[in-house]
C-alpha cells in the first residue's frame, strides 16, 4: 500500500531551502521518495509543505533511518522557524 509523508514548515529563506533540497535531490539514496513535491502556501507566505511519496510504509522507514536522512532533517531544522510537523498517511485511494 502507498505511504505518504507530508511535512509541513515555516521558512523566511526560502532560497536556502531550495538549494537544500536540490542537493538532497541529486544523491540517489536508497529507498528514496518516488515522488517529491514542495509547494508554499499562497494565502500565507513563507509556509511550506512537503509531501513525500512512497511506494509503502516499510520503504519510507527505511529512508528516514539512514544517516543521510537525519543530517539532511537537522540543516532543514535550521532552516525553519519552529519544528517541522510531520504527517504520515496510508493512501487508501488514489484516482487520475
Amino acid at each position: 500500500m502507498a505511504f505518504v509523508q507530508v511535512i509541513e514548515y515555516e521558512s523566511d529563506r526560502p532560497a536556502d531551502v531550495r538549494a537544500l533540497s536540490e542537493e538532497w535531490g541529486q544523491r540517489q539514496l536508497p529507498n528514496a521518495p518516488a515522488r517529491l513535491t514542495v509547494a508554499e502556501d499562497r494565502e500565507r507566505p513563507g509556509h511550506f509543505v512537503m509531501v513525500a511519496e512512497f511506494d509503502n510504509y516499510e520503504q519510507a522507514m527505511a529512508h528516514n533511518a539512514q544517516p543521510e536522512t537525519g543530517r539532511y532533517a537537522e540543516r532543514m531544522r535550521s532552516l525553519t522557524r519552529r519544528e517541522p510537523r510531520f504527517i504520515n498517511l496510508e493512501v487508501v485511494q488514489r484516482e487520475m
